[in-house]
């Protein structure tokens, strides 16, 4: 799965000693989104065919952010491919640098890299709290997710959250 939220949770909860059914659940439940960003680009982007299942590649935050942004039809296509390109490409790199690494650093936690993945989680939500509903949101989220660390496994307080999260997005409005 190329999409960083997602890979980050999935090591985050593994790394932590869950299982990998959790953490895959997890991943698959952060990336929904993409989903929606998908059906956004569909209209913007016009591609059809083999075009289409390379472009699904790139539907993730930073692509979609980038065609988005974009007043004209073609400034949108040419700004989605060329960050979704530099992206993956550079994103892979790195995956390739840090698994080489991982042999020539025993533990990463002496460096503090432990931190990477929150970090960058919180990076990823920390734009979207931009109101009194999703501040609120997200300190129940976490409330909830510490009040239950100790009673499931590692991974499982997420998709508790996760779950409430769904839920209150669901809810009818006021």
């Amino acid at each position: 799965m190329f999409t960083g939220a997602s890979q980050f949770a999935l090591v985050g909860i593994i790394g932590a000693g869950g299982s990998p059914w959790a953490g895959a659940a997890t991943a698959a439940l952060v990336g929904t989104r993409n989903a929606l960003y998908g059906v956004r680009l569909s209209s913007l982007l016009e591609v059809a065919g083999f075009r289409r299942v390379v472009a699904s590649h790139f539907v993730i935050d930073e692509p979609t952010a980038m065609a988005i942004a974009r007043d004209k039809p073609a400034e949108s296509r040419f700004a989605f491919w060329a960050t979704g390109v530099i992206l993956f490409s550079l994103w892979n790199l790195g995956t390739l640098a840090g698994a080489l690494a991982t042999q020539v650093l025993p533990d990463p936690k002496a460096l503090g890299f432990d931190a990477a993945p929150p970090a960058a989680f919180l990076a990823l939500i920390a734009p979207r709290l931009r109101g009194r509903e999703p501040i609120a949101i997200a300190l129940g989220a976490a409330i909830v997710a510490l009040v239950v660390l100790p009673f499931v496994p590692p991974g499982v307080p997420l998709l508790i959250v996760a779950l409430l999260v769904v839920a209150v997005g669901l809810r009818p409005a006021r």
